[in-house]
């Protein structure tokens, strides 16, 4: 019997307060909603998050947390830059088009 094979996500979310939130989930839009509606991470409970800036699949839960791990380490400008190299912005759930490039600074 095999397996079946689920994608993961590495995601960024921007806080009312331009702080950054990077975490993994299988479900981006229902992870968003968590987020939101305050049943998300401690983080995002003290800092309201308005938008999922990114996200980035991975093949599995191993190498998505490895990769969350990795962005975790980064200043927040190395995580906007490396935003704009991901693909994944448009539709993503809090993401507005006319929002993407504002908040400059955070964490």
């Amino acid at each position: 019997m095999k397996l079946e094979s689920k994608v993961w996500f590495v995601y960024l979310l921007e806080c009312s307060n331009g702080k950054l939130y990077t975490g993994i989930t299988l479900d981006l839009a229902k992870r968003f909603s968590q987020h939101s509606t305050g049943k998300g991470a401690m983080f995002t409970r003290l800092n309201r998050p308005e938008r999922m800036i990114a996200a980035q699949p991975c093949e599995n839960r191993s190498e998505a947390s490895k990769l969350e791990w990795r962005i975790k380490g980064l200043t927040a400008v190395q995580k906007r830059l490396l935003v704009e190299t991901w693909s994944l912005t448009a539709g993503l759930p809090g993401h507005s088009p006319e929002a993407a490039g504002q908040a400059e600074g955070g964490e």
